[in-house]
């Protein structure tokens, strides 16, 4: 098991070292720039052009590194699917935005409607062609489950589709989203190999596809993962605590995509109730605290130490 794990990490981080290279001036070349608002950080003016759609990097090589375990371990497969079903959804708004040119991408209802019917796909393939049950780790009780009953699909659909927009929501400065969803790809492969759930290898390519990325997505970055990295790693992210009945762990492990999403909720929700007011200075968080004076560097490295101290918490638990 452990040397199954070393080979997916090495493999994975050599693929997406070997692949930046070549990935990224082509993708350069196709003229697939980075769009930035306007509106936003006054930062982030000089990103424009940047290549983004680099989440095709992290995506094959965690595909092919895959392949090599998926007949030794089938339940790679529904994690994979959850993965890659969001990324086509991200790769459709990204290509939309970069290559046809129109800003919003895909259109509200028409993301929703996508990320809607993979995850029912994800939620009746767990129910219909796997033994896992839908039935909830309680964190910090050992061998307590919540089985929510009837109402348990729907606080599945809840948690998916937040857990997704909420790592999108996270994509917003050099490193951030990558450096977060590594260390929590890292806890996920600590539980999978001790619970023996059988999906260690993938959330180890994760793991090491993300640090070879981080190569070339760090402050200054050179690529962007764009939605179809984004949305491909909150269903990475999502799957993985399904097939390891830990869903509510997300809170914990996943706290910076909790509060990112809920910062722009907040926001929204007060500026118009209270008719133009603001809570902070702009949202998602990562960018109130840029406008307060951080660094990006610093508040990449805040949110990551934050999210390694909240995996070590759920350790215990």
């Amino acid at each position: 098991m452990i040397r199954t794990c070393a080979i997916s990490v090495m493999m994975s981080f050599a693929l997406s070292v070997l692949l930046g290279p070549i990935i990224i001036p082509f993708l350069r070349r196709l003229k697939v720039g980075q769009t930035v608002r306007e509106d936003g950080p006054q930062t982030h003016l000089k990103k424009t052009g940047t290549p983004t759609m680099g989440g095709i990097l992290i995506l094959f090589a965690v595909l092919v590194t895959s392949l090599l375990f998926m007949k030794d371990y089938p339940k790679i497969v529904p994690v994979l699917f959850l993965t890659f079903g969001f990324g086509l959804v991200g790769f459709l708004d990204d290509y939309i935005k970069v290559v046809l040119k129109r800003s919003m991408g895909l259109r509200a209802w028409q993301k929703f409607t996508g990320q809607f019917l993979v995850t029912a796909i994800f939620v009746y393939y767990l129910l219909h062609y796997t033994d896992i049950s839908l039935a909830m780790r309680v964190p910090f009780c050992p061998g307590r489950y919540l089985d929510f009953g009837m109402f348990h699909i729907p606080i599945l659909f809840f948690i998916i589709l937040g857990t997704v927009n909420g790592v999108n929501f996270t994509d917003g400065l050099d490193g951030l989203a990558a450096s977060v969803t590594v260390i929590v790809a890292v806890f996920f492969s600590v539980m999978a190999i001790g619970t023996k759930s059988g999906i260690e290898p993938v959330t180890c390519a994760v793991a090491g596809a993300l640090m070879g990325f981080l190569l070339f997505n760090v402050h200054p970055a050179s690529v962007f993962m764009g939605d179809t990295g984004s949305l491909a790693l909150g269903g990475f992210v999502a799957a993985s605590a399904c097939l390891l009945q830990m869903p509510l762990y997300i809170a914990i492990v996943g706290f910076i995509y909790l509060i990112e999403v809920a910062s722009v909720i907040l926001q929204v929700s007060f500026y118009k109730w209270s008719g133009g007011r603001r809570i902070l200075k702009m949202a998602p968080l990562h960018h109130h605290f840029e406008l307060s004076g951080w660094s990006e560097t610093r508040i990449v490295t805040l949110f990551s130490m934050i999210t390694a101290l909240l995996c070590l918490i759920a350790l215990l638990g």
